[in-house]
């Protein structure tokens, strides 16, 4: 595929841009142990009018370059690894062969892949000359993607054939490009291995610094997933808090468990490490084996790993006591990370998990640094360029708890543009001079936040405020509990009582017994206010990422509320009249 490495012409010289993006990352790595001074010094860099990463940071820094950019690791253990200069020169190929597609700056550009260098290739190549990147889930159904399509005018996608045969049931006036050996493109669809034909020559820059470069859909926990709109700043040169807070350093090997498609992805497989000049590894695997993914991170000998809390769950629920050999970092993200698995890990490994927040519509916000004192249950501190603010959803009023906002007088410079086409949301998203994330949490004197949960989350009862994730993190260290998620069931007395459902751990049965010992566990954890009342054993509903969606569990509460019925998979503490508090 790639072709064989010409006499380079002398390098140009690096913009203004490339000099201010280097400088800030420069003064992150250089301060990697003294996070106060990280904190305190860092300003985001101007980059200018006319900065693109693509052409500005990745081609100045791969140019010439063979040391591995990215490493892919197959389920038969087979790798391949690909360099910085072969993914530069790669990519010009391929970016030269989109505009003869009749790609054109501001076009849409859906992807549908998975962990295959046709997706670096391409995001690479579209990036320089200015198209916009849908990154997809390769698990949507047609209806999804035919509601993608639409709302984000997509004029091209590309996927895997397999994944193609989705699109004859989807309608829309776009071009399919297939990941495929030449003479294999479904009907109606180009093959990408054409692009291999096409002159490596650099494709000229003509993007701006606030051009739209990536659009995400939202998760949709709640409603019908938003569009968010980020630039050739927002993400790119935003993704330097991402770099601070994993740790990455140039020369490490970071592997993220996270698919494609999704924005933690972009984070931590694409800008974060790159931005550092560090490897990415992936590694494909038919199925989630978490004693599989221990041996490989001490086989590949990765330094810097990410992984979601379900994942570390999945870990210690399968007793992974041994430490990969390289590995120095650890952090978690995407929901809360429950201080149970944080200690388990550190008598383990001898390492602390560092927790950080982010959302869609941000890079890394809030985080534990590398040399931050690890407080289990608390997301951190804000990372450098960031300045955080709680706000009383009611009054306004900045104080120790409330909505995690951002004051727009400082607007950060990695804050999305706005939501795509729908002025009302990002107004409402930006009112009062604020970045409402939607989240709550609180802060300690020394300036550490903790999660609480999101503002629609929180409930009331007995006239005090119900945390889900304090409640979770109490439940989960009750071995029969593997993932819980805690909703207010509406009660004539209390206003809400606490339901918690609960997906068990294996070995442990759906019945009354496991019930009396959850319920008895929640009574020893937590105090009256906040134990859990009522239990119920299920599958966790969620979204494509992987999000708990709670708004679920509470419409089927109040549903059965309202219907005066008792739902009948679910234990009570009235069914047990001489339950006591236990660990049993």
């Amino acid at each position: 595929m790639y072709a064989t490495p010409q006499r380079l012409e002398p390098a140009p010289a690096p913009s203004e841009g490339t000099l201010a993006f280097r400088t800030a990352r420069d003064q992150l790595l250089a301060a990697a142990q003294d996070p106060a001074s990280a904190r305190e010094t860092f300003v985001w860099p101007d980059v200018g009018p006319h900065f693109n990463w693509a052409h500005d940071w990745f081609d100045v820094i791969a140019r010439g370059n063979e040391t591995t950019a990215l490493r892919i690791i197959e389920a038969d253990g087979a790798e391949v690894e690909y360099s910085f200069d072969q993914l530069r020169r790669r990519s010009d190929q391929v970016a030269n062969w989109l505009l003869t597609l009749g790609v054109t700056r501001g076009d849409v550009l859906m992807l549908m892949l998975g962990n295959r260098v046709e997706l670096w290739e391409i995001m690479l190549a579209a990036f320089k000359i200015g198209a916009v990147v849908l990154p997809t889930s390769v698990v949507l159904a047609p209806a999804e993607l035919a509601d993608r399509v639409d709302r984000a005018h997509a004029r091209f996608v590309m996927a895997a054939p397999e994944d193609a045969a989705k699109f004859s049931e989807v309608p829309g006036d776009y071009r399919g490009i297939a990941a495929c050996a030449a003479g294999e493109a479904p009907e109606g669809w180009v093959c990408f291995a054409d692009s291999e034909t096409a002159a490596e020559a650099p494709v000229e820059k003509t993007t701006q610094t606030d051009d739209a470069a990536l659009i995400y859909f939202t998760s949709g926990t709640t409603s019908l997933p938003k569009i968010v709109v980020h630039t050739h700043a927002s993400y790119p040169v935003g993704h330097l808090s991402t770099m601070a807070w994993i740790g990455v350093r140039p020369g490490d090997l970071h592997l993220v468990i996270s698919a494609p498609g999704w924005g933690k992805h972009a984070w931590s497989s694409f800008y974060g490490p790159w931005n550092a000049g560090a490897t990415i590894c992936v590694v494909n695997a038919a199925r989630f084996d978490p004693a599989e993914l221990v041996a490989q991170l001490d086989r590949a000998g990765v330094s810097t790993f990410c992984a979601p809390p379900t994942v570390w769950r999945m870990l210690i629920q399968s007793e992974q006591h041994r430490r990969p050999r390289a590995l120095r970092e650890v952090v978690s993200a995407g929901e809360p990370l429950n201080p149970e698995v944080i200690a388990r890990i550190q008598e383990w490994w001898g390492l602390e998990i560092r927790d950080g927040y982010g959302q869609t519509e941000t890079t890394a916000l809030i985080g534990t640094l590398p040399g931050d004192p690890v407080v289990p249950g608390a997301m951190g501190r804000p990372l450098p360029g960031n300045r955080v603010v709680l706000r009383d959803p009611l009054s306004g009023a900045e104080g120790d708890d409330g909505e995690i906002c951002l004051p727009l007088a400082e607007r950060p410079l990695n804050l999305m543009a706005g939501y795509f086409e729908n002025d009302a949301a990002t107004e409402r998203a930006c009112a009062d001079g604020y970045f409402h994330t939607g989240d709550v949490a609180t802060r300690t004197a020394d300036g550490t936040l903790t999660f609480v949960g999101r503002t629609d989350d929180i409930f009331k009862s007995s006239d005090f405020k119900v945390s889900p994730f304090e409640v979770e993190s109490a439940l989960i260290e009750h071995p029969a509990v593997a993932e819980a998620a805690v909703v207010g069931a509406p009660d004539a007395t209390r206003l809400n009582i606490t339901k918690a459902y609960v997906a068990l751990a294996a070995g442990w049965a759906p019945d009354a017994e496991t019930a009396r010992a959850v319920l008895a566990h929640a009574r020893l954890a937590l105090p009256p206010y906040m134990r859990v009342r009522r239990v119920e054993f299920a599958e966790l509903p969620k979204t494509t990422s992987g999000k708990i969606r709670r708004v679920e569990l509470r419409r089927r509460e109040e549903e059965a509320h309202s219907a005066n019925v008792r739902l009948e998979a679910e234990w009570r503490e009235e069914d047990f009249p001489n339950l006591k508090g236990s660990t049993e």
